[in-house]
Order: C-alpha cells, then sequence, then structure tokens
C-alpha cells in the first residue's frame, strides 16, 4: 500500500501509505524530532555498550528514532482501527514532532464509543512494551541487537505512559471524558473536567522541571526543554479542545425549524430565471421528471446563468444533494452544528422521519442563528 511518489500533502507532510483508504502523513517536523533524538540518546548509548565508536552510537541512536516512530505509528494505527470498525471516518493520520495524531473525522456519538476508542492506542503500546520484554527475557543482555530491543520496549513504554495522563488532549484526559460523561451524562460538562486535567498535567511537568533545576539534576536542561515543549503542547491542545466543544454547542430554546428555509419543488427543466424568481429566498429542490432530485438551485450559480442564458434549465445550476449534506429533522443540534462545520457545503437539504423535504439550512443561517443565541 505504499505510494513510492511520497506526494506532499497540502499541510507539508509527505504521503507514507495509505491504510484503509486513511493517508498516513510524515510531518516535516519529525525529522527535526529525530535529530534531536540522536544528538541527546547518541551520548547514552556508550553507557550501554562502551566498545561502540562514534559510528555506531549513531547508528543505534537513529535506530532508536525511528523505533520511536514507528511506535508512535502502530500507536495511532490503533486508534484508527478501533474507529474505523465503530463506522466513524478518520479524515488522516500524521507523525509529527511531538508524536502523532489520528485525526477522527466525527465526534463518538456514545461515551463507550470514545473511551475505547481512546483506549486502543495505548493498548497497542503495552502488547508490544510487552512483546519486547520477552524478548529480552530470552537473550543475553549485551549486544547491539539487545539495545535495539531494549530501545523498543522503553519506546513503547514511554508511549502508553506519557498518553494515558489524564488530560486532554491526551488519550487519559479522552477517557477521563468518556467517563465523566457516561456518569454525568453531558459531553461538556467532561470536556472541561479533562481539559482542566490536561492544565494540571501541563503545571505538573513544568513543576517537575523546575525541581530539576533547584536540585541540580544531571539532566536538568534536557528535562527543562522536553517538560516546556510537552507542557505547551498539552496545555495548547486542551485549549484548543474546549474551543471545539463550545463550537459545537448547540443553545437552549433553539430548534433547527428557527434556522431552516422554507422549501420549493420546482422541475428540473424550469427556466434558470424563472426559477430565480420563485425562489424568494427560500431553498429550491429541483426535481426531475422521473421524480429524481437533481440537486439544491445554487442561487450565485443561477443568478450567473441567468445573466447569460436565462430560459437555460436550472439544473445546470443545481448543486447535488450528497449524503453528508443531508440533516434529519430530529438531529441532535450538537451534530447538527458538527456536520456543517466538517462537510464542504453551504446549503444543507432537511428531511423528516419518511425522507420527505423539510427546509434548507444554510451556513450563514446557521452562524447567525448561533450566534444571536449567544448574544
Amino acid at each position: 500500500m505504499t505510494d513510492p511518489s511520497w506526494n506532499a500533502d497540502r499541510d507539508g507532510g509527505l504521503l507514507l501509505f495509505r491504510f484503509r483508504g486513511v493517508p498516513v502523513l510524515l510531518s516535516p517536523s519529525w525529522w527535526l524530532g529525530s535529530v534531536a533524538v540522536i544528538v541527546l540518546y547518541a551520548p547514552l548509548v556508550e553507557r550501554f555498550l562502551p566498545q561502540a565508536d562514534a559510528v555506531v552510537s549513531i547508528l543505534l541512536a537513529a535506530a532508536f528514532a525511528v523505533l520511536l516512530g514507528a511506535s508512535v505509528l502502530a500507536h495511532e494505527l490503533g486508534h484508527c482501527v478501533v474507529a474505523l470498525h465503530l463506522g466513524i471516518p478518520v479524515r488522516r493520520l500524521r507523525l509529527f514532532l511531538l508524536g502523532g495524531l489520528a485525526e477522527i473525522s466525527r465526534t463518538p456519538r456514545r461515551p463507550a464509543h470514545e473511551g475505547v476508542i481512546a483506549a486502543a492506542g495505548p493498548a497497542v503500546s503495552a502488547v508490544l512494551a510487552g512483546a519486547c520484554g520477552i524478548v529480552l527475557l530470552l537473550m543475553p543482555a549485551d549486544g547491539a541487537v539487545w539495545l535495539l530491543v531494549l530501545e523498543c520496549a522503553v519506546a513503547n513504554v514511554a508511549v502508553a505512559v506519557f498518553n494515558l495522563l489524564p488530560g486532554l488532549p491526551l488519550d487519559g484526559g479522552r477517557m477521563l471524558r468518556a467517563g465523566v460523561w457516561a456518569v454525568v451524562g453531558d459531553r461538556g460538562v467532561a470536556t472541561r473536567v479533562a481539559v482542566v486535567g490536561g492544565w494540571l498535567v501541563a503545571g505538573l511537568l513544568m513543576l517537575w522541571a523546575m525541581w530539576g533545576l533547584a536540585t541540580d539534576s544531571p539532566d536538568r536542561w534536557l528535562r527543562l526543554g522536553v517538560c516546556a515543549l510537552t507542557a505547551w503542547f498539552v496545555a495548547s491542545g486542551a485549549r484548543g479542545e474546549l474551543a471545539a466543544d463550545q463550537r459545537r454547542m448547540w443553545p437552549e430554546g433553539l430548534t433547527l425549524a428557527d434556522l431552516t428555509r422554507p422549501i420549493l419543488q420546482l422541475p428540473a427543466e424550469s427556466p434558470v430565471a424563472d426559477a430565480l424568481g420563485a425562489a424568494a429566498g427560500r431553498g429550491v429542490v429541483l426535481v426531475r421528471a422521473d421524480g429524481v432530485a437533481a440537486g439544491l438551485l445554487d442561487p450565485f450559480a443561477a443568478e450567473r446563468l441567468a445573466q447569460r442564458s436565462p430560459m437555460a434549465p436550472a439544473e445546470l445550476a443545481a448543486e447535488p444533494i450528497r449524503p453528508e449534506s443531508v440533516l434529519l429533522d430530529t438531529e441532535a443540534g450538537e451534530d447538527i452544528v458538527e456536520r456543517v462545520q466538517e462537510t464542504p457545503a453551504w446549503q444543507f437539504l432537511v428531511v423528516d422521519q419518511e425522507g420527505r423535504p423539510a427546509g434548507v439550512l444554510r451556513r450563514e443561517d446557521l452562524r447567525a442563528g448561533l450566534a444571536g443565541h449567544s448574544g
């Protein structure tokens, strides 16, 4: 499944391969992290292998950087496999300076789903660490191969332990949110609890770094740099999780019917100028003679077409109706907000439980409605 062309992603990452259709990307910052690992870890190789020269030390340190990246990749693939199994799409998987990220396209609908997706990554890391530990028990404790297996075990233990810390955006924070969500029944409250956990984790990391400086620890400067960078990552991630949760909140008292425009059904072959005149601010579903919907009238495209050819069929200015742009009038408000945010469409067809058109929701109407209620 490897892509030999190594295409550049629009965010600057390299496409390594696709896993079940999910692109796996390597961010440029990963190389910076790997260089830092090599520089910091190479001197430690001599403690395990006194006979190793500088070249061997650098090669083994580079191997550790690769094993660390592979461990993070396996960890994120664990999240990816479980999410896809639960029917939750994954946008992409990225490896970057501070680890990796499996970008889930949709918020899990149940706390159990969020909990099991979050636990899958540390579980994979723990299994790999255990397997390496068994191998270590069966081989002599010396030599380059022994050190590589030890490095793999350490890498996976580090990935598992760090991600189990109970604060967003770490897996432990997501597990904490799932638990609180299951108990109190409110995902927003659970998010705020897990965000506080993230801030506490960031604070404890900085306290540990300060303790190293106060006690003149041999690794104090390394500890300070790593802890400061990690604390910044955790704190900013927690803040982002809180902001994302606030964006998807649905104000009390607001209904979808308050935001949807009335809908009008017209023949797809209607002259585009007539369709524009009949719309009068309403949503328009264009229906072919066989009863199949051709799409929603795009008023901007329709205006351009009407200027050139007012008698052209309105279907030429139709926006296709895709599954992701269809909303049920019984959907929860938070789910509607999330879907609109994630779907590249500016208008959505609202249908009732029988599948009959009930209205059209435009992105700007949703934004204005949410802003008005927030105000």
